[in-house]
């Protein structure tokens, strides 16, 4: 349940730190907002990267994890930050994704 916490909080931090970022770089902001939005992207891309490597296991043993959770930390802040639905494809894709992150995780 521990490593679930990291992953889990690693791709909150990457999919958020993403938006923001795409924030300040797209959206017709002044220069202190702008910059404001940089400094927090570079806190939570960092806050990913060291939640996922303190993590209490080697990252290989959790790929499969990380990716169905990264996924879906996507499209929950892409709907959140940008109001974009995902359309049946994704939706589709993602439960394969999902499904096959599984398989690699619990397959011993």
């Amino acid at each position: 349940m521990k490593i679930l916490a990291f992953v889990v909080a690693a791709t909150i931090f990457e999919a958020t730190g993403d938006a923001v970022m795409r924030m300040a770089i797209r959206d017709p902001l002044s220069f202190p907002a702008r910059a404001g939005l940089f400094a927090l992207a570079s806190v939570l891309l960092t806050l990913y990267g060291l939640f996922l490597n303190l993590a209490p296991v080697e990252f290989a043993a959790v790929t499969g994890l990380y990716i169905a959770c990264l996924f879906i930390a996507f499209q929950a802040v892409n709907f959140v930050f940008f109001r974009h639905v995902p359309t049946p494809g994704v939706l589709i894709g993602g439960c394969f994704i999902v499904v096959g992150s599984a398989i690699v995780y619990f397959w011993k």
